[in-house]
């Protein structure tokens, strides 16, 4: 094989990078979120194209805080992933001028969120910013309707998409705000796509920004491997993708830089009330979009060695 594509979980697309640089072929990272793959364990093998920890963090801070959310309250998944999202995105909070005033570390598959809630309420946040995921983010959210703590305080999910929305139901996740890298109801090309990509589903389901990524990246690795003519360097078709711009009627226009960091805009979402959404699968609604230089680390942050070595 020539190229590996997607890897949804960090640690295992971490062990394929290593392994794609060793043996000349590519990966493309689509839903593995850790931000190491373009930093520190960077390779020239590797693109990583729909989003990451830092954009998460830092974009999704950097949009509510111009919003007016200057205090912070963090439920956060106790693992990996979840410390860094905190991390990420308690770092751009404070650097803008707000305030982090308290957390709360829960075990993965948690099912009692009440503390941790009401510890949240007392501390007189503006936000409670989620850095949890699945099941566990879906149970916080449910218990704070119960709380009615929807109602007077800003909430944020940090990884929240599409099929969140879907698995909870708008009366529970309305009013939540969350940063996507893409949303099928975007523009006349988005909404085409999603209905291709829904044709083909058996569950009739629409597609995320990690489905459209996806589709996207693999779509520029080909036009890379015609400009190059072959795939069996993959460091040279990789090179390739760097220096052909990103053009698709999917994720539109963008660039690959120079650690494999896919630039792209992303956007600031909030799902919609009950009353707003004119039917399956309208969740979402639009309330800023976030340029591509300010919502991913700087190229000089990443501290990629080979890019660091090339200068």
């Amino acid at each position: 094989m020539d190229a590996i594509a997607d890897l949804p979980n960090s640690a295992v697309a971490l062990a394929v990078n290593q392994i794609t640089k060793d043996k000349n072929k590519v990966l493309l990272a689509s839903g593995a979120g850790t931000d190491a793959l373009t930093g520190a364990q960077c390779t020239p093998n590797t693109v990583q194209w729909t989003y990451d920890t830092y954009e998460l963090g830092h974009a999704a801070a950097r949009a509510v805080m111009e919003r007016g959310g200057k205090s912070w309250y963090f439920i956060t998944a106790d693992y990996a992933f979840g410390h860094d999202l905190q991390n990420q995105a308690s770092d751009e909070v404070t650097k803008d001028g707000g305030k982090v005033v308290g957390s709360a570390a829960h075990p993965i598959g948690a099912s009692d969120f009440s503390s941790f809630l009401l510890q949240a309420q007392s501390s007189g946040a503006q936000v409670i910013a989620l850095a949890n995921a699945g099941a566990d983010e879906s149970n916080t959210l449910k218990q704070a309707v119960e709380f009615d703590l929807t109602k007077n305080h800003t909430m944020i999910g940090l990884v929240f998409g599409l099929q969140n929305v879907s698995a909870l139901g708008l009366p529970a996740a309305q009013g939540l705000m969350t940063v996507q890298a893409w949303y099928w109801d975007l523009n006349d090309n988005t909404r085409a796509f999603a209905k291709r990509y829904q044709a083909r589903m058996s569950n009739h389901s629409m597609p995320n920004d990690m489905h459209a990524g996806m589709y996207s990246v693999v779509l520029h690795y080909l036009k890379a491997i015609d400009k190059v003519g072959s795939a069996a360097d993959g460091k040279k078709v990789v090179d390739a993708m760097k220096a052909i711009p990103v053009d698709d009627a999917v994720y539109g226009k963008g660039s690959i830089r120079a650690d494999g960091r896919g630039l792209h805009p992303v956007y600031l979402t909030q799902v919609k009330t009950p009353g707003e959404s004119k039917g399956d699968w309208d969740y979402f609604k639009i309330l800023a979009t976030i340029p591509a230089d300010q919502a991913f680390r700087p190229l000089a942050e990443g501290k990629c060695s080979f890019v660091q070595a090339s200068r």
